[in-house]
């Protein structure tokens, strides 16, 4: 039998009982929906936080005071012997090869006052390479000097939205602003660069590492971060910082953590994620699978007797399972495609009424979400399929 003649056969057999194959088709539908919707959300919040992380640049190794070794972290509020980080390690790790910049960090919350306002923000003691390495920039002003790395002197650039608060529409440079009872004057404002994981980045001060060690009453730096060459393997780098800071320190009191690696461990997490948010729902799809096999099922009993026939005017077994087989998985694809259409509207709706919910469908995900749906028909039809191959045509005969 010609491959045209079985899919005639199979579309005028769904055809033929139209109500029952709607039922069918809607529980595959709606178990292609369900996947191609979850799927997608999973993979807008994979991209999305991927992003959210790279907007900083991928190419930035963090060194951080305490070494963490295997079998868990030292107990908080024990003494330890691990050396501080300083601005001298600052200084030996930018002199490595390899290394575009460096900046030291040392942050906590303070209250800041100026232009008889007052308000408690995110205060940060970097270095002046930290818009290289963190990929930033001065929206007015300009950002700490060179001597903000020793003798630094008491200047802040504001983020856009902490200038807005203090001063509004005003000229801020120039002026005078109390950071936790230190006196700062204000020589820039950075460019808005939004949230990160839920942190207002535009309501912070930036000031002077060493003047931040004072203000906070520290003695180390909270983390080094180091901006390295694009192209050239961060492991590389990592063994010049490592064998720098073992050097000075007399052991390996530290711990390094890449951006890199980071970003390749926080993929792997979401991957998993994605794949397990489309798994609940092809749970659904099970309920389509149970529908196919019924319909099927009930097919080759009220037909028995025209496969009884065929068999008889010399139809071969195979035949009579690639018909049954054609007409399950034309049910599964259509009902496919029913899905995707579907799904795809529920997608549409979700942009137009929450714009702010990453939704991201790769075409690959729309060719497997349809061999999902083709594969489920065909596993689905395979029993009922035998069962019509395998009649005896004397037997199916007498029922008519």
């Amino acid at each position: 039998m010609r491959l045209s003649d079985s899919l005639k056969l199979a579309f005028h057999a769904i055809r033929a009982q139209r109500l029952r194959s709607a039922l069918t088709l809607l529980g595959i539908a709606v178990g292609i929906a369900a996947v191609i919707l979850l799927t997608s959300i999973g993979e807008g919040i994979h991209r999305y936080v991927l992003a959210e992380f790279s907007q900083f640049g991928t190419n930035i190794i963090g060194v951080h005071p305490g070494k963490v070794k295997t079998g868990g972290a030292a107990l908080s509020g024990l003494p330890s012997s691990a050396r501080p980080l300083t601005l001298d390690d600052t200084a030996a790790l930018a002199r490595l090869p390899h290394v575009v910049a460096v900046t030291p960090i040392v942050f906590g919350n303070a209250e800041v006052n100026a232009n008889g306002r007052l308000r408690r923000v995110s205060v940060y003691g970097v270095g002046p390479d930290m818009l290289v390495v963190f990929k930033g920039r001065v929206l007015g002003g300009q950002f700490l000097p060179a001597d903000a790395m020793g003798n630094a002197r008491n200047l802040v650039v504001l983020g856009p939205k902490l200038k807005q608060e203090l001063f509004g529409a005003e000229n801020a440079l120039g002026a005078k602003l109390g950071i936790g009872g230190l006196q700062f004057r204000v020589i820039g404002v950075l460019a808005p660069k939004g949230q990160f994981l839920g942190i207002d980045l535009d309501d912070t001060a930036f000031i002077p590492a060493a003047r931040a060690l004072e203000l906070f009453n520290r003695a180390s730096l909270n983390e080094i971060d180091v901006a390295v060459v694009d192209g050239v393997p961060a492991a590389m780098v990592e063994a010049e910082i490592k064998s720098t800071l073992a050097t000075r320190h007399g052991r390996e009191d530290f711990t390094l953590l890449s951006q890199e690696e980071m970003l390749s461990t926080l993929s792997s997490i979401l991957d998993v994620l994605t794949m397990a948010v489309g798994a609940l729902g092809g749970i659904s799809l099970l309920v389509g699978a149970v529908g196919i096999v019924t319909i099927m099922t009930i097919a080759v009993t009220e037909r028995t007797g025209e496969i009884g026939l065929m068999v008889a005017l010399g139809a071969r077994r195979r035949t009579i399972l690639g018909l049954f087989l054609g007409e399950a998985v034309a049910l599964s694809a259509i009902g496919g495609l029913a899905g995707l259409l579907l799904g795809f509207g529920i997608i549409a709706v979700i942009r137009l009424t929450v714009p702010a919910l990453p939704v991201q469908t790769p075409f690959y995900f729309v060719v497997l979400a349809e061999a999902l749906a083709i594969g489920i028909g065909l596993a689905a039809g395979v029993l009922p399929a035998r069962h019509a191959a395998r009649l005896d045509p004397v037997a199916a005969l007498r029922t008519e």
